[in-house]
């Protein structure tokens, strides 16, 4: 075993633990931004996951993976972000100015 694939093992394990304890603050999180946090955490972790798989393996397309992980954990903060805005502004309106749309 060479010291790339070690490594790249090792990596994935420590990647692996860390997956578990944020699964655990995803589901403990008392407030929902903890776990917005804690979903763009795990998404980071995945990326990590599949480009030490590549690293290790040496096929290419597990970077094609981590390549739309990335983008799609971008996308969904993205969406997050808007969402609590988006409550923030209705949930800030006086009562009786409710508003289509």
């Amino acid at each position: 075993m060479s010291l790339l694939a070690l490594t790249a093992e090792l990596g994935s394990w420590i990647v692996i633990a860390a997956m578990a304890l944020t699964l655990l603050r995803l589901a403990l999180g008392p407030t929902i931004a903890d776990r917005a946090v804690a979903l763009e955490l795990l998404s980071a972790l995945m990326v990590s996951f599949a480009a030490l798989r590549a690293a290790a393996s040496g096929v290419s397309a597990y970077l094609d993976v981590a390549t739309a992980l990335a983008i799609t954990g971008f996308l969904a903060t993205l969406a997050f972000a808007r969402y609590v805005a988006r409550r923030g502004r209705l949930a800030a309106r006086p009562a009786g100015e409710g508003g289509g749309a």
